[in-house]
């Protein structure tokens, strides 16, 4: 699963396209999220947290990430080497759009879940 070139031959200068699909998917607003108040985290550490995400979407989420400026890897010149991520300046400017999903999902989960409990009794 390619997600490292995110193309769009129709719409290339699309920021829904372009730029929120790739921050919109399933585990990137996790691994923000985990990351929002921690100076910098092992991989270990972070598939720990995010313990049902699988070893080789974690990997695939960070070098995405990685790859749009969102994570900065250090990797340690150690023996086994130890590498860390951290939260990019950019990714931080993200973190108060995110609070504010968050928040909302909080505020109107019951009445969603609710919702699709009656769509699904229909």
């Amino acid at each position: 699963m390619e997600r490292t070139i995110n193309k769009n031959d129709l719409h290339p200068d699309c920021p829904i396209r372009n730029i929120l699909s790739r921050i919109n998917d399933k585990w990137t607003l996790l691994v923000f999220y985990t990351l929002r108040d921690k100076e910098s985290i092992r991989y270990g550490e972070l598939k720990e947290e995010i313990s049902d995400i699988s070893p080789k979407m974690l990997s695939l989420t960070l070098k995405t990430l990685e790859t749009d400026g969102y994570i900065r890897r250090t990797v340690y010149a150690e023996v086994p080497p130890r590498v860390e991520y951290q939260l990019t300046d950019r990714a931080h400017t993200l973190l108060p759009i995110i609070n504010q999903l968050i928040h909302w999902a909080k505020q109107h989960m019951d009445e969603i879940l609710l919702d699709r409990t009656k769509a699904m009794s229909k």
